[in-house]
């Protein structure tokens, strides 16, 4: 599996689950909340680790601007794109705030 698709399980679990999804938002408060991320991560069973997560991230964003006018110097910039630790925590934080609001 991808670090992508770890995330998205994670995601799926820590929205069914209001505990998790604390424990999640709580790491953000650490003096390293990307390693204290991943560790809760590997303790749930994911085996992400801090570069294989920014390392997907900046592939993942490689490959799109390669596949855009062939990936040269004028190829679109796509900010965030490349942040899967930022973007799965935007998400979780949206439907968090959502999810208190019902």
């Amino acid at each position: 599996m991808t670090a992508a698709e770890y995330l998205e399980q994670l995601m799926c679990r820590a929205k069914k689950d209001p505990k998790l999804r604390q424990r999640l938002l709580d790491t953000r408060k650490e003096d390293n909340p990307l390693s204290a991320f991943c560790g809760v991560c590997r303790e749930l069973g994911y085996p992400l680790y801090e570069m294989e997560l920014i390392g997907a991230g900046e592939e993942f964003y490689a490959a799109i601007k390669r596949s855009t006018n062939g990936g040269g110097e004028n190829s679109p910039l796509l900010e965030g794109e490349d942040d899967f630790y930022g973007q799965f925590f935007a998400e979780l934080e949206a439907w968090d705030a959502g999810s208190r609001a019902r």
